[in-house]
Formats: C-alpha cells, structure tokens, sequence
C-alpha cells in the first residue's frame, strides 16, 4: 500500500504534463521512500527506469541497456548493448520523439561514479537534444552530499539544467498515522518515534502487536532488521565508522556541545566540528541555537533522527543481552527510559502540528519560525528553556510547553509557562500546552480565565489530522 507524499506526486505530475522537457532532481538519506515515490508516480506512464550500480563502468553500461530496452521494447534477458553511453542517450532522445517518456536514473552517484564523465555527457545531451524535446528526466540518489554539490551545486556541469528538486524527508507523524488507521495515538506515537518516520522502518511494524513486541521483534533479536541497521547506513556513507559511532553515541547519551562530545570521544574540538557537519548533511545530526537568539555562542548538537536517537540510546548497551536470547531482559532495561526518550519526540509532534495550523490560519498570529529556546532566567537566576517558540514579528510570539506524561497537566506547569514568558518584551503572547492524557481541573479553569491559553492533547492532534483515504490519493 503506497502512503502519504502527495505533495510531492503532485509536484511529478504537473512536470509532467507540462510538455516541455523536464529535469527534477529527487534525493534524501537512504529508507525515506525515494524509489516508491517513484514507482508509484511512474504508474501507468512511459517510464525508461534504470538504477546505477556500485560496479564499473562497462557494467552499468550493460546494465542501463538492458533497462531501456526492456522499457521500451519490452525485451528482456540478453539484449543488446549500446556501444557508448551516448549511443543509449541518443537512442532515449529518439524515444521521447514520438511520445511523452519518462527516463529514471536511480541511485545516480553510483553511475557517475563509475563513469565520471557522464553528468557532462548529460549535460551536452540536454543542451543539444533534450532541451527542445518531450523527455522528462529524473535523477534520483541517497548519497546526500554528492546529490547537493555534484547534481545541484554551481560547480556540477549539471548546475542550472534542473527544473524542479525535492528532498525528501522521512514522515511527518500526520504521514505515519496513515499505516496505523486503528492504533491508539499513544501507541502511534512511540512507533513514530522509534522508526524516526523513516517509511520502511514504519512498514516493519504490525498493528496488531503491542509497542512492547514491535520492539522487540525489530530492535532486540539479532536477525531483527533494525537490530544493526544505524551501523550498517554508517558503513554505506562513510570511512571512519568507528568515530562517527563515538560521536553518535555521545550525542544520544546526553553531550550537546562540540567540546562535550569532543572530549567524550577523545577527539579535537576542531576534528570534531567536522565530522558533525558530515553528520549534518547526512541528516543524522542537527545544529540548534535558541531561537530569536542574536549570538550563537549557545550552539548546541542533537540527533535529528529519533531512531538514531533510540538505538544507540539503548541498544549497544544491551548488545550481550540481545545476543544470548535475553530479550526479555533487556526490554525490561529499555522500558522505564521510554517516557524519557519520549519527550523530544513529543515536541517535534507538536511543533508539526502547530505548523499545519499555521498554514491553515487558525492560530491567534501566523507565525515566520518556530523552535526551542534556552537562556538566563534573571528573575529566578536560573537557567530556563521553552519547548516551542514562534513569533510572527516584533509584536506577536507563542509559547509552548509539551508533557508527555501519564499525569493528567496541572495549573502549576502553566503557570510556569507563562513565567517564562515573560522574559519576553512581546506586546501580545499566546500560550500552548500540549499533553498526551489531558489536564487537570485547575489547568482548564486557569486556561478558561487567562483567555490566551490553548490546552490540546494527543488525541486532538490525531485526531485533527485523520485521513479520509489511508491508501493512495492522487489519481495516475
């Protein structure tokens, strides 16, 4: 069943009919969906597919034949091979003549790899012959710093022939409620945030199992696909596997700071700085500062992705245990940091949510960002920090908290709220408290008073986001 990227279909198909050549550049970190957005946008279409393989030269050659041909004339097994690279584009110009035909090249880096001259070969077959003709390209690929500075970057022959690109990201917790139409919102939102939304590690799990069994068939058995999964992604982007494990590692485990986690890997601060922005740009860590911040002395590193976040949070710690069949006690380990984990998982829930808000116009201000803060606290001289932060401009800001807690919120936590909110010079605020079970007495009553209180729960947000039609939407 194909789920969720309607954006991006609708995005493929008006480059479609639009009848003049097209280019779309298609890339993001490996498991996201790429080639079932593609498939799926390629039902019922003129489509020449190939995918690039980590092989020679000669090989991908061989192999980008047999894929035209069978795409175009249906010929399988042993066909023939087009004696040059440019002989097949030449034969795929010739091709989209006649009539409107889509050329997919999958995995690209592993092609231009193999034969580095052939993003210019491209590059003079769009110029001289694709340009003025009814061929629709895709150039789709994982590898995400080659995709960025070798496909799209100013210094790639292919610089400027791209008409449309898209990133794609894993889901947002709106996408991943569309595999679990009858699970519980709680339960949903565990499994969106041990899969980090990646679609693939969404497919793994069953609906009909507990969260606790989910789990453990994926995460806790040797032979469970995501049991060396981070490790094995590692391996496929870069060299150093055992450092960047360290630096992983230190992050998940509570080092925020590059001098933190340089000194918990036993690496230069300097050293360090690098390998984070490799980190970066595979989508694997993410650079914060407060928002609305004027300095960026208060930098700080964090996983962008939740899975990452959970398995080495839990899962290297309990290697001896999975590995001798103790699953049971390892679970048992893992179960009481699950709230924990929880709480950053919980936010990024709500700040999707008060994005979809925004754009929908039912929120007091409409907001231009919107992130964590954290600074000095001069009153209480403490440090403070705020969950979520939007403002609209010098005038207008919300302010959020979000609890993931089994305790219905109480009038103390707001009351807290909108202390912390006070440290701003904001004219008009707006105050959000977000909870997974709901709120005390006292909290409605205090919310219904102040006037500018919004209390929503995790049924809401679920709720608020239910699909009409789980399974797919845009028509072929």
């Amino acid at each position: 069943m194909f789920v969720g990227r309607q954006a991006e279909l609708r995005e493929l198909h008006r480059l479609y009919h639009s009848g003049k050549f097209e280019m779309a550049v298609i890339y993001g970190r490996r498991r996201v969906g790429k080639t079932a957005l593609i498939n799926e946008f390629l039902r019922g279409k003129q489509g020449l597919s190939f995918t690039g393989l980590e092989t020679s030269s000669r090989e991908n050659l061989a192999h980008f034949s047999r894929a035209v041909m069978a795409g175009q004339l249906g010929l399988e097994g042993d066909t023939p091979v087009f004696p040059s690279f440019q002989a097949a584009l030449n034969f795929v110009h010739e091709v989209s003549q006649s009539r409107r035909t889509v050329l997919v090249i999958d995995e690209y880096p592993y092609l231009a790899e193999s034969y580095p001259a052939f993003s210019s070969l491209l590059q003079q077959t769009i110029d001289q012959k694709f340009a003025c003709g009814n061929l629709m390209l895709i150039l789709c690929g994982s590898a995400m710093s080659f995709m960025e500075h070798q496909v799209l970057g100013h210094k790639s022959p292919l610089y400027g022939r791209r008409t449309a690109q898209l990133k794609i990201h894993p889901f947002a917790f709106a996408e991943a409620a569309l595999y679990f139409p009858r699970l519980a919102p709680e339960e949903l939102a565990v499994l969106y945030g041990v899969t980090g939304g990646v679609p693939l590690y969404l497919s793994l799990m069953r609906e009909e199992l507990s969260i606790e069994e989910n789990i453990r068939q994926t995460f806790l058995r040797p032979a469970g696909y995501l049991y060396e999964e981070p490790a094995n992604l590692l391996k496929q982007e870069v060299r150093e596997v055992a450092l960047y494990n360290a630096i992983i590692k230190a992050i998940a485990t509570g080092a925020s700071r590059n001098n933190e986690i340089a000194t918990k890997v036993g690496i230069e601060s300097s050293a360090c700085t690098a390998y984070l922005k490799n980190l970066a740009e595979l989508g694997l860590v993410q650079r914060e500062t407060p928002i609305a911040a004027q300095s960026t002395r208060k930098t700080i590193y964090s996983l962008a992705d939740s899975m990452f976040r959970f398995w080495y949070r839990f899962i290297p710690d309990n290697v001896a245990l999975i590995n001798n069949g103790m699953t049971d006690r390892a679970y048992s380990r893992i179960e009481p940091h699950i709230p924990a984990f929880m709480g950053r998982v919980f936010e990024e829930i709500c700040k999707q949510h008060l994005w979809h808000l925004n754009k929908a116009n039912e929120l007091p201000l409409q907001f231009t960002d919107i992130g964590r803060w954290w600074g000095n606290d001069p009153v209480q001289r403490t440090e403070a920090e705020i969950d979520l932060l939007a403002y609209e401009d010098e005038q207008s800001a919300l302010f959020a908290e979000c609890k993931w807690s089994n305790e219905p919120v109480g009038a103390a936590v707001l009351e807290s709220l909108i202390q912390r909110g006070q440290l701003f010079r904001y004219p008009r605020k707006y105050f959000y408290l977000f909870s997974k079970v709901g709120f005390t007495k006292g909290c409605r009553e205090r919310a219904t008073e102040l006037g500018t209180v919004r209390l929503v729960t995790l049924q809401e947000i679920r709720e608020s986001r239910s699909p009409t039609c789980p399974a797919r939407i845009y028509p072929s």
